[in-house]
């Protein structure tokens, strides 16, 4: 059956009808949303009263291991280098050999003594001689006391000729024992100043040695943090790549004067015993703290920027209205802030629902966390 077109008259009429029942049915929500504009609920924030509490300073410090003695280890003798037997990191014995110096010169000194000893030596011999020839004689009377005098004199001048000889000879060999370098001590090759076939001189340093025995654990500290002493001697040392390895240290030395290169104060501090695992150079921390105080701490969500400047909002609990105040921050102490100044023991302080508040806006306190 084919259907009838709808005047386009009546189909205009419907269309203006529906939407008139639409506008209305919306203009009481619209009425309503103004209502609430102007009555708008009150925002529910928790907050804390501030109150003193002793707050201790826990300092920590990264610094390495460094052996509590350094000996720079030098030949005594000048020449030049034949041989270097040790490198760095590597630990050696108190009579191990690190390296040897061409030892010529040495050796011609020792042959020139020895000649000269053995010169000496025989000259000892013919004074014997002579001296007993002139003795057997004196007693048989064919001799003089001159001639007497004479070889006992000659005797104990080659006694001493040969004491001589036999000293210069062992100085000779003791110059020559030189030219093998040995530490006198045991411990671990730290630096190398020197190579083969340089020439040094008497005295100038060709090895660092650091003595095996006690370790210090050496910090670069502030100098602020020195004008007030912590609150024990006793610092805890832990090893970074394992914080499972501790031990304790007490301060051995301050420098006297401020590092100009990283410019802080060198601080050594003597460990109270050392575990393998906190070798030379180890990466360590050290804790310490300092004598406690009173002082406002609160919670890190109280605070928020105001003025360009960090501040927290305070609740005046006659009108239950809020208002921002600005604070200092002495140091930030895990999940909690420890303030200088600036909110008074207390005062409450908005520490949840900060987001959306605005000066002087009236608040529901829904909780209160403990100081």
């Amino acid at each position: 059956m084919r259907q009838s077109p709808i005047p386009r008259g009546a189909a205009l009429l419907a269309l203006a009808l529906a939407t008139a029942g639409t506008a209305d049915a919306e203009a009481p929500a619209k009425g309503e949303t103004t209502k609430a504009a102007r009555n708008p609920a009150l925002a529910e924030v928790r907050v804390v009263a501030a109150a003193l509490a002793p707050v201790s300073a826990q300092v920590v410090l990264t610094g390495d291991i460094q052996a509590k003695f350094l000996s720079n280890i030098a030949f005594r003798v000048s020449g030049k280098i034949q041989e270097r037997l040790v490198e760095v990191g590597e630990h050696v014995t108190a009579d191990q050999v690190l390296a040897r110096l061409e030892p010529q010169e040495q050796q011609v000194n020792v042959d020139t003594a020895q000649a000269a000893l053995a010169s000496a030596e025989a000259l000892l011999t013919q004074a014997k001689v002579s001296f007993e020839r002139q003795q057997s004689l004196m007693r048989s009377g064919y001799t003089t006391r001159t001639a007497y005098d004479q070889a006992e004199q000659t005797l104990r001048t080659t006694q001493a000729s040969v004491e001589s000889a036999k000293a210069v000879l062992g100085n000779a060999r003791e110059q020559f024992s030189y030219t093998a370098l040995k530490t006198g001590v045991a411990g671990i090759i730290t630096a190398r100043n020197a190579e083969a076939g340089q020439v040094v001189q008497s005295g100038q340093t060709v090895f660092t040695l650091a003595q095996d025995g006690p370790r210090d654990a050496v910090f670069v500290v502030s100098e602020t943090l020195l004008a007030e002493p912590p609150e024990g001697k006793t610092i805890d040392i832990i090893l970074l790549s394992d914080p499972r390895v501790r031990t304790t240290g007490t301060v051995r030395e301050i420098s006297p004067a401020v590092d100009p290169a990283s410019g802080g104060v060198r601080v050594k501090i003597g460990l109270t015993n050392v575990p393998p695992e906190m070798s030379l150079g180890a990466t360590v921390a050290g804790l310490g703290r300092f004598r406690a105080r009173e002082a406002v701490s609160l919670p890190w969500s109280a605070l928020f920027r105001w003025q360009d400047r960090p501040a927290v909002w305070v609740l005046d609990p006659a009108s239950n209205t809020v208002a921002p105040k600005t604070v200092a921050i002495d140091r930030y102490a895990g999940s909690a802030i420890v303030l200088a100044s600036g909110v008074a023991p207390g005062e409450r302080v908005v520490t949840a629902g900060i987001q959306l508040l605005r000066p002087g806006q009236r608040v529901a306190v829904v909780g209160e966390d403990a100081p």
